[in-house]
C-alpha cells in the first residue's frame, strides 16, 4: 500500500511537473497537445524575420574570387538587402579591404 501510494504521488508530481492537461488525457486518450506556432517569433517558421533571414542567406552567395579594386563603370545596387556593385553583369560585395565576386541564386 505504501509503494502504491509512492507512485500516485511521483505520478502526480511528475504530471504537474510537465503541465500535462488532465482533460485531454481523459478525452483524447494522449497528454499531448497540437503546436502552435507564434507567427512573429524569430524561430517559427512563419515568423516574417526568420523568413527574410532565410532568403537572404539563399540568394546572396559570395565565390572565391576577390579583387583589390573594382572596374571601371560599377554602380552601387541593393539586391535582396544586400549593397553591391554592379559592374558590367559581374556584382561584387566589399569585404574588408577587397571585394568578392557575389552570385544571387
Amino acid at each position: 500500500m505504501k509503494r502504491l501510494h509512492r507512485l500516485v504521488i511521483f505520478s502526480l508530481a511528475l504530471a504537474l511537473f510537465m503541465e500535462v492537461d488532465f482533460a485531454s488525457v481523459l478525452l483524447q486518450g494522449s497528454a499531448s497537445s497540437e503546436a502552435i506556432a507564434r507567427v512573429g517569433r524569430p524561430a517559427t517558421p512563419g515568423s516574417v524575420a526568420g523568413v527574410a533571414r532565410r532568403t537572404t542567406r539563399r540568394t546572396v552567395r559570395r565565390t572565391t574570387r576577390y579583387v583589390a579594386a573594382l572596374p571601371a563603370g560599377c554602380g552601387r545596387v541593393t539586391m535582396y538587402g544586400a549593397v553591391v556593385w554592379n559592374c558590367g553583369g559581374v556584382y561584387y560585395q566589399p569585404y574588408g579591404n577587397r571585394y568578392v565576386v557575389v552570385v544571387f541564386n
